[in-house]
């Protein structure tokens, strides 16, 4: 156990506020340094997709561990080939090449990178509300402008086009694109969903213009939506696609997923340190195959449509909109969300907002059927009690 009292905050960029000191956890639920317990409805963020500490991905690491913790990339090592066959086993055909690195942000380094050498072409369209992390590549690709005016001047070559509009897209992509950068789900620009139209769009305007398309799977990927990856509901196969946060069952890990043509095009290079480590490999085999196994996807599919039939009935003189997919939930109130995420916390229950008015739902997929029907019931009580 920690001291009693609040966490001392050290940590540079880290909010100001007082936070819950959280030292351990079983599957959906975190004790805090005082013992009292709290359900995870989006506290890790959506990379804790099998709970706080899973025993087959703590056991994967601890094997590994004994074995190898550490190695090069321009080495060979046995789990990385098996976590890269297993991973590619469970996508399209077409893809053939990965690239492994620590996080969700580095993924989509990459994937501009990538898109910049094997096209030769430099524009990037990306869509409104779109967030794909805080490198400054990754960065330049995001919307919200008050995350962009500090670190300004970004990368050039970036544009944005209104999400779900077809035609504001259709004007964007021409001859000088190198890459299409959707969300499937807009996680951190307010759990809003993509049309299919909007998707299949995107694809005919990128073959249609030589670009590619890639698609930004770091949260929604890995069971999150109801589906193994989000684009398997609509059948829109990206070029490159973008994997972090729950590959590995919240161990840092990062994966671009392209195929052998845009591989074989690259020119240049792209290294990382850490990328592809074993310990991160074998946690990443096992959660691959425990998500498979335990039918996760089907899973968050079903307490998602509970999730959305509950949520129905807020009060619309509070509520805008309850929208999202599988055990991705984003709800939407007439004011600020803080106060509701602050009442949930008093009742044991942490979320996480999606932008001002927003309440986000990312628990484990795992997390136990009546913990889930609870944390429901606490947000209809802190709704119709504010």
């Amino acid at each position: 156990m920690s001291p009693s009292g609040p966490a001392r905050n050290v940590e540079f960029g880290a909010s100001e506020h007082v936070r819950l000191n959280l030292v351990r956890g079983e599957n959906a639920r975190l004790w805090d340094d005082q013992g009292r317990a709290y359900v995870d409805l989006g506290a890790t963020h959506g990379a804790g997709s099998l709970g706080a500490a899973n025993p087959e991905i703590a056991a994967a690491v601890a094997d590994q561990g004994r074995e190898m913790v550490y190695l090069g990339s321009g080495y060979a090592n046995p789990v990385r080939t098996r976590f890269l066959e297993r991973l590619l086993s469970l996508l399209p055909g077409s893809f053939a090449r990965v690239f492994l690195s620590n996080s969700g942000t580095e993924a989509i380094e990459a994937a501009l990178k990538i898109a910049r050498s094997s096209t030769g072409r430099t524009k990037i369209v990306a869509a409104m509300r779109g967030f794909h992390g805080r490198t400054m590549g990754s960065l330049s690709a995001t919307w919200r402008r008050e995350l962009k005016e500090p670190f300004e001047p970004l990368v050039p070559g970036f544009v944005h086009v209104p999400f779900n509009d077809p035609r504001a897209l259709e004007s964007a992509v021409d001859e000088s694109t190198a890459l299409v950068l959707l969300e499937p789900v807009q996680g951190e620009g307010g759990v809003h969903v993509a049309t299919e139209e909007f998707l299949r769009a995107a694809r005919t305007f990128a073959d249609r213009s030589g670009a590619l398309l890639g698609f930004d799977e770091v949260q929604t990927g890995i069971g999150r939506t109801g589906r193994l990856f989000a684009f398997e509901r609509w059948g829109v196969v990206p070029d490159l696609l973008v994997l972090a946060k729950s590959l590995a069952g919240g161990v840092p890990i990062g994966a671009t997923v392209t195929t052998e043509e845009v591989a074989e095009r690259f020119r240049g290079s792209h290294h990382s340190t850490f990328g592809g480590n074993p310990l991160a490999c074998a946690a990443g085999l096992a959660a691959l195959n425990f998500t498979v196994r335990e039918r996760l996807p089907e899973r968050a599919e079903r307490l998602g449509a509970r999730a959305r039939e509950v949520l129905g009935g807020l009060p619309a003189e509070k509520i805008r909109e309850v929208r999202g997919l599988g055990l991705m939930i984003g709800v939407e109130f007439r004011g600020k969300a803080a106060p509701y995420l602050a009442a949930l916390q008093e009742r044991g229950f942490l979320a996480i907002s999606a932008g001002s008015t927003v309440v986000r739902l990312l628990p484990p997929l795992t997390i136990p059927e009546r913990e889930w029907e609870e944390g429901l019931a606490a947000l209809l009580e802190v709704v119709e009690s504010g």
